[in-house]
């Protein structure tokens, strides 16, 4: 194992660039010995992302370092040399982000842009090296089939590969200093504790001093030896893990452990309701489809039936490439299906025309995950929620501005953003403008595509509250499309569970989160990240590894190659999605008692 210096930062201060600069970062010191692991957390907009890209060398156009110094790998800066850190980029410092998809060249196979990167920070390694070399590292952090991946593309990796795979570029210079800023939030919960747990088998077996930047204290906990809290443009506590959630001092420790949310000391968010007696409000009717990518099929989405019911939370929940973006696109009808159909209302989407799709978009609307990429950049806020309006057509000018500023009020926007452009809003604001723009035709049901994913559980906080005024107001219909399995404890009434293509268990909150029935639940709950004691315990449910490739499905139950409960039967026969025996909800799992009655009623019969 290599021998490496500790990572110490001194007095650090960093500011804007005017001449009476204003201080974001000051008076910042601590030390990170190699093979540890230091988590800093604190509330959007502290700093945490300015910090990191400092230390990796990376400071943002317009901000200057005020004071202060840094040593890494030996190698200390200070003053003036302080932008020559830069220099170590690659090499002695590794940094990973949160955004893995718009880091890598979408046109080169994704082990060629690794072998350059090698080839780039280490002179006179040869290609086969290289090659040898990256092929290492795919396997160290359990890229399935690394030979095979080195080939493909970024687009056919899933998020949760993307995100090893930025770790492997960031360990091809075998760094000192690994910076990871707030890598999990994009990620579902099973890819997320997989990442986790590599972070510190990266830190033991690399020698690699880690500094993990997150908001969430129960994740700091997990992945750090200690943590420092950043409140105030300071570092205003430090102690280890365990102490610092079970003893916090400071007040913004306090109030950061309080906005952790609760998932099994949480209640259901309301009252069950009877869906029985009424019609739903969207009916997904066994709807499947299928991709082709180099003559081969890739089964996104094999069969989906549910309804949702109005006035409810509905949640589709399920790891990255189960195909829950899939089905969002056609459950906006974005997308028609290959084979079954939606219902809206009652009326079957398949039977109409184009004019009258357009029309119905009234009634049904979608919001996207990204805030910043999903508004147009050069179109004033007014005017992007006025859109809408005008392309429907049949509202006078006057009477449109005056719907947008109502809107505006309702989601919670000032009337001074108008005539304002979104650039400088943060991520909260632009979801805000995004429900305006969908609420100002008056829906009946909205679709939520990971909306609240790139926030923290404060603003999530903020506007899960929004959401629940609206519905009110408005007597709207939600699904949750979301890997946030938190935020779904505290929202939804239902929630179906997506894997590989198929629904394997549709419950009520308290049914799913209390007593589910499929193993694959039970793992997606192992994996939650919270300061709770979590009853379903990692160790036993806690699945390894990606799903099988939707290019080559096994037989039988698709789940069967990771379940720790596999039978026989579940080789051969896919299971059917059945109601559960005693209990609310459905289930599809050979191992369920309402499987097994099924098939002891099959086997009398043939008796």
């Amino acid at each position: 194992m290599k021998t490496l210096n500790p990572v110490v930062v001194q007095g650090l201060g960093i500011q804007t660039r005017q001449p009476e600069g204003r201080r974001l970062i000051q008076d910042i010191s601590l030390r990170i010995e190699p093979g540890r692991i230091l988590a800093i957390i604190g509330e959007s907009g502290t700093g945490k992302t300015v910090l990191a890209r400092c230390l990796a060398g990376w400071l943002p156009a317009g901000l200057d370092i005020a004071s202060g110094s840094i040593s890494v790998g030996g190698e200390q800066f200070s003053g003036a040399n302080l932008p020559d850190m830069s220099k170590l980029r690659g090499r002695s410092i590794g940094y990973v982000g949160g955004d893995p998809n718009n880091a890598l060249d979408p046109t080169l196979p994704v082990g060629q842009q690794l072998i350059e990167k090698l080839r780039a920070v280490k002179s006179g390694v040869s290609k086969h090296t290289a090659r040898q070399q990256v092929l290492d590292l795919l396997h160290d952090v359990r890229i399935p089939s690394p030979e095979a991946r080195m080939e493909e593309y970024p687009f056919q990796f899933s998020g949760g590969m993307l995100q090893r795979v930025m770790i492997v570029d960031a360990l091809l210079g075998e760094p000192a200093f690994l910076i990871a800023d707030n890598i999990t939030q994009p990620l579902d919960v099973t890819i997320g504790a997989q990442i986790l747990r590599l972070m510190r088998r990266v830190a033991l077996e690399h020698n690699t001093a880690i500094l993990y930047l997150t908001n969430s204290p129960a994740i700091a906990r997990d992945v750090a030896d200690d943590i420092a809290v950043l409140a105030d443009t300071r570092l205003v506590e430090q102690a280890p893990s365990a102490v610092l959630v079970k003893q916090p001092q400071h007040e913004a420790t306090l109030r950061l452990i309080a906005q952790q949310p609760g998932i099994w000391s949480a209640s259901s968010p309301r009252r069950d309701k009877v869906h029985e007696v009424r019609r739903p409000s969207m009916a997904v009717l066994d709807v499947a489809q299928t991709y082709y990518h180099r003559k081969r099929a890739v089964q996104a989405v094999r069969q989906a039936t549910f309804d949702v019911f109005p006035g409810e939370n509905f949640a589709l929940v399920g790891e990255s490439g189960c195909g829950k973006s899939t089905l969002t696109r056609m459950l906006s009808w974005l997308e028609k299906p290959e084979r079954g159909d939606i219902e809206l209302f009652g009326t079957s989407l398949s039977s109409q025309s184009r004019k009258q799709i357009t029309a119905l978009r009234k009634d049904f609307q979608l919001l996207l995950q990204d805030p910043f990429n999903s508004l147009p950049p050069r179109m004033t806020v007014g005017r992007m929620i006025a859109e809408s309006l005008l392309i429907h057509g049949g509202v006078a000018k006057q009477e449109v501005r005056r719907r947008v500023l109502e809107t505006m009020q309702e989601v919670g926007l000032d009337s001074d953003l108008h005539d304002q452009l979104a650039i400088g809003l943060n991520g909260a604001q632009r979801q805000r403008i995004a429900i305006a723009r969908a609420l100002i035709l008056e829906p009946k049901l909205i679709i939520l595509d990971e909306t609240l994913s790139s926030l923290d559980p404060g603003e999530q906080q903020k506007l899960l509250q929004l959401f629940d005024r609206l519905q009110q107001a408005h007597d709207l219909t939600y699904i949750f499309i979301s890997h946030d399995l938190a935020m779904v404890r505290r929202s939804c009434d239902r929630i179906a569970v997506m894997y590989l293509g198929e629904i394997v268990e549709i419950a009520d909150n308290q049914t799913l989160f209390n007593n589910p029935a499929h193993p694959y639940t039970r793992a997606l709950l192992s994996a939650v990240a919270t300061l709770e004691s979590n009853p379903f315990d990692p160790r036993e449910h806690l699945l390894e590894g990606e799903p099988p490739s939707p290019i080559d499905i096994p037989d039988g139950c698709a789940f069967r190659s990771r379940c720790p409960v596999a039978l026989p039967v579940c080789a051969q026969v896919s299971p059917l999605l059945l109601k559960r025996a005693g209990q609310p909800g459905f289930v599809a799992c050979h191992n369920s008692e309402c499987a097994q009655e099924r098939v002891e009623m099959i086997a009398r019969s043939e008796a």
